[in-house]
């Protein structure tokens, strides 16, 4: 399971041209899930992002977490983060979940991401959005749960 994390000040997700989801400052979370992920990706996952010190104090250092601030988060489905791009020019998603098991561990880590008391809002599973980020620094960070 792969996560593009972005610090955000905002961020919001259309779908035909409609809002769906919306947050204030927080984490913009744009998650791919491979084949064979599971429960324990979904863990490492949700512990390390909430956890992750890339909100700055008075000093300006990273450091305090989403947890900290009171962040709010974003989830967006992205299965085009498990793009294949060595062979030619069109990607191959042949290491992305199929839609149906990959939409069923996208809900359970946002209810995972809920449960760390954390306001969450999410795009729509597997439909063509619109997602505005205001990306805060810019600070952006790529978690995998096969390196954590």
């Amino acid at each position: 399971m792969k996560a593009v994390v972005q610090r955000v000040e905002e961020s919001f997700v259309k779908v035909n041209d409609r809002v769906v989801g919306r947050i204030g400052k927080g984490l913009n979370i744009l998650l791919g899930v491979k084949k064979g992920d599971s429960e324990e990706d979904i863990e490492k996952l949700v512990r390390k992002i909430v956890n992750l010190r890339i909100f700055e104090d008075e000093s300006g250092k990273f450091q305090h977490s989403l947890l900290d601030i009171g962040g709010e988060a974003l989830v967006v489905s992205q299965f085009t983060l498990y793009a294949n791009v060595k062979k030619g020019r069109r990607p191959s998603f042949e290491l992305a979940e199929e839609p149906a098991r990959a939409e069923e561990l996208y809900n359970r880590f946002v209810e995972r991401l809920r449960r760390e008391g954390v306001r969450v809002e999410t795009g729509i599973f597997g439909a063509m959005m619109d997602v505005f980020i205001r990306n805060w620094g810019p600070v952006t960070i790529i978690v995998d749960s096969e390196e954590i």
